[in-house]
């Protein structure tokens, strides 16, 4: 088992060796790519200063952001390819390193960069070369789930929760407080569940079997130990926003704040137990744990009151913010030109009484706050002369039967005839019976038949014969 150890070790150093040369060779950052290999070779330790140093110049502000692009690209590949965890591990705490100590553009190249490559989603990682390879690299994969969360909650928040300064405590207040204090309530309920959401990987950091007491995993689980107070601290501020709040908000927000509240419970009885974890550890020497309260719990009940008797929607005020009205040009009305132009009547003695009652006057509804349009689509418009154009359209064409008593009369206001039809002749080829057809029903024949009847007869009779009967076969009329 030992010298399969010691072959995988020599074998290791002899890749990093390869690699540092062909960069030397092949790369146009060769300076870079060497600062890579060296940083995250196969050696179970931490990496080393040096090395961080350089990878943390080329991703600064200096530089120009294809170089912080490469160097993603060139940590992404080497993650991609390796299936050793030693190297895999060194890979993730560089990135972290340069998540918490690099310039902030390397943090968003970094984030462009995980939504199209994916690059921290190591779900399947394995390294089956031993039994403690398999506990570590079951620690990388939540490691990776990590700062895969801290890269979305950055996305939400806008802001990295580990560079925030808080600001001076104010007369009178023992510390600072986050950002989270001071958030309306569409912020809080959005930033919140980001932050719990966070501090839920981070408690998965907790380390088993064999990787409790390997170094290097202690290194990493230090830098996520230091992130855990700040993550702590804006959470634990938010929730005091959020009650604070809580009596304003309707019922959905209402919902919502609960669970935030409920699970901040939750949340801190487990972080109290990974510090516990933490504490007996060797890295946990130089830190002081902060003490953890829970949210008290007879708090839930009140809060649980208030949403079976909070409104649904926010109350709107009655007055409106905003009118927006239309008036017209004013000028004489109608009715005011047509009393100016006609002369009032003289007062007589003997007028007679009309049998219309007149209606008393309408009262005129006031004109509404809004703005008037016109019938876009035209659809109001009415054609008064519609029925006068079908009385005087000539080419009407009008079914009158036979026989009929009443009288083609048309009275006309040019003062036309009385007599006058005003169809035309299209009316006398409906009502005037045809002379053809008439001849043909006055030929009678014997029997009751008529040429018609027999003509069809004949016909019939030489196509049933065939071809050659047609000739003599033919019909009198025809002969």
């Amino acid at each position: 088992m030992g010298t399969l150890q010691t072959w995988r070790k020599a074998y290791g150093a002899l890749k990093d060796s390869t690699k540092v040369g062909l960069a030397h060779v092949n790369s146009d950052y060769a300076e870079l790519d060497v600062a890579i290999v060296k940083a995250t070779n196969h050696v179970e330790c931490p990496p080393k200063e040096r090395h961080l140093r350089k990878i943390l110049v080329a991703t600064s502000a200096i530089r120009p952001r294809a170089d912080v692009a490469y160097c993603i690209h060139a940590l992404s590949r080497r993650l991609a390819k390796t299936h050793n965890w030693t190297v895999a591990l060194k890979i993730l705490i560089v990135i972290h390193r340069l998540l918490r100590e690099g310039d902030p553009t390397f943090r968003e190249e970094l984030l462009n960069f995980s939504q199209r490559g994916r690059i921290l989603q190591l779900s399947n990682f394995k390294d089956d070369s031993s039994p403690i390879a398999w506990d570590c690299s079951a620690w990388v994969r939540t490691y990776a789930l990590f700062l895969e969360e801290r890269l979305e909650c950055f996305r939400i928040l806008k802001y990295d929760i580990e560079a925030e300064r808080l600001p001076r405590p104010a007369q009178g207040q023992d510390k600072g407080y986050s950002r989270t204090r001071d958030l309306d309530d569409e912020e809080l309920l959005e930033q919140l569940p980001a932050l719990q959401q966070l501090l839920y990987r981070l408690v998965g950091c907790r380390p088993e079997g064999a990787a409790v007491g390997n170094y290097i995993i202690q290194y990493a689980l230090a830098l996520v130990l230091k992130e855990s107070f700040k993550i702590y601290c804006a959470i634990n501020d938010g929730i005091i926003n959020l009650v604070d709040k809580f009596f304003e908000m309707p019922r959905h927000e209402a919902i919502k704040a609960l669970e935030i509240y409920k699970r901040a419970g939750q949340q801190a009885g487990n972080l109290s137990d990974f510090y516990e974890i933490c504490k007996g550890l060797e890295l946990a020497r130089n830190f002081q744990f902060p003490v953890l309260r829970e949210p008290p719990q007879s708090f839930l009940t009140t809060m649980e009151e208030y949403i079976r008797e909070a409104p649904r929607i926010v109350s709107v005020p009655s007055e409106a913010l905003l009118q927006l009205t239309y008036r017209p040009e004013e000028g004489p009305s109608e009715d005011a030109k047509s009393s100016g132009n006609e002369p009032e009547p003289l007062p007589s003695d003997d007028v007679a009484v009309s049998d219309v009652e007149i209606a008393p006057p309408v009262p005129t509804i006031p004109p509404q706050n809004s703005i008037e349009t016109g019938d876009l689509l035209g659809l109001d418009y009415g054609t008064p002369n519609a029925s006068s154009i079908e009385e005087s359209n000539a080419l009407a064409l009008a079914i009158v039967p036979s026989g009929s008593d009443v009288a083609p009369t048309f009275n006309s206001v040019a003062g036309q005839a009385k007599d006058f039809d005003p169809t035309g002749w299209e009316l006398a080829l409906v009502t005037t019976p045809s002379s053809n057809i008439s001849a043909a029903n006055e030929r009678q024949l014997a029997g009751g038949l008529d040429s018609l009847t027999l003509n069809s007869l004949y016909d019939e009779g030489a196509y049933r014969a065939g071809p050659a009967a047609c000739l003599w076969c033919a019909s009198p009329q025809s002969i």
